[in-house]
């Protein structure tokens, strides 16, 4: 009998990538870890640590090792967290990595693609979108089984401020923020509720100390991500949080929906261009995006978003 094995694979294993190794970890959802650095020393440092808190775990005994590119060839899930991120003091834009980070997806889908075209592909390197669009488009890989993380950090950031404002679990608050996983994200606050009452009806609800300011809430939810970079030097924890959950909607085939990043595909008449709207997630990656019902302005601030990131791919040769 053929035993089906749930193998995850870690690419780039630095601040962000050791955070996804013990965040999968603690998800228990996987029978064995393979993780991949150009530092084949931090590599086999990372899995040696994590190895050791196995005999704690309430989990499985996970098989936690690192390797070379050839571990990709039996995984599920490839999880990429390679290339150098912003750091505390230089522009806070993820879009000022695109020429470093370019080089660097290139030689990591170049040798997962050696291995399999069958492992749904995670994305974390920034800029996000644009690594998404790359990857998908210039390595024969299927479309569908590759992803980025997108603004689902920027979805629970969204949904732990107004949480917090209103007094109630972030679970059951619902609503997206969308666009460019960086500083051209935008709240949908069309979409916004919490238990089915609306944005604009949510101070009548749940009377909050101050009224609900939609543009300084919307600029809360970008900052905050630098606030996180220049108080701590990184930021590990939720984004690994957010992959390590994508990957689980994949490994058990969730069918959840996630705002994650892809290629549209003529949504709201935009083409060649990766950015975040919600999506179909099952163990074969990407079933569809959905086009939800956005209001004009919107609308508006989607394509804003999409005219940023495409400049930016210009620039670094990706579309003409």
């Amino acid at each position: 009998m053929n035993v089906i094995k749930n193998k995850l694979v870690i690419v780039g294993v630095g601040h962000v990538g050791s955070a996804v190794l013990n965040c999968a970890l603690s998800f228990n959802m996987v029978s064995e870890i393979a993780v991949i650095d150009i530092l084949d020393k931090k590599a086999q440092g990372e899995a040696l640590d994590s190895s050791h808190a196995t005999p704690f775990s309430t989990g499985s005994n996970v098989n936690i090792h690192a390797g070379t590119f050839e571990e990709c060839k039996d995984a599920k899930v490839i999880i990429i967290a390679a290339g150098p991120s912003i750091l505390p003091g230089e522009i806070p834009d993820r879009l000022t990595l695109a020429g470093r980070n370019v080089e660097v997806m290139k030689d990591v889908m170049t040798s997962i693609a050696q291995y399999t075209k069958d492992a749904v592909i995670i994305m974390i390197t920034n800029p996000l979108d644009i690594m998404v669009y790359y990857a998908e488009n210039f390595f024969g890989y299927p479309k569908n089984k590759i992803f980025g993380t997108g603004t689902t950090l920027e979805t629970a950031r969204f949904r732990s401020i107004i949480a917090n404002k209103y007094h109630v679990d972030p679970r059951n608050v619902h609503g997206y923020m969308l666009g460019e996983h960086g500083n051209s994200a935008f709240p949908a606050w069309s979409l916004l509720n919490i238990a089915g009452v609306p944005y604009d009806r949510l101070d009548d609800y749940f009377q909050p100390n101050e009224p609900l300011d939609l543009e300084q809430t919307a600029a809360k939810v970008v900052s905050v991500a630098y606030d996180v970079l220049n108080f701590k030097g990184c930021t590990n924890s939720g984004i690994a949080m957010v992959a390590c959950r994508l990957a689980r909607a994949v490994l058990f085939n969730e069918r959840s929906i996630f705002p994650v990043s892809t290629t549209l595909q003529g949504e709201y008449g935009l083409h060649n261009v990766a950015l975040s709207l919600p999506c179909l997630i099952t163990e074969e990656g990407i079933e569809r995006r959905i086009e939800v019902a956005l209001s004009d302005e919107e609308v508006t601030k989607l394509k804003h978003s999409a005219q940023s990131i495409s400049n930016v791919m210009k620039s670094v040769g990706l579309v003409p």
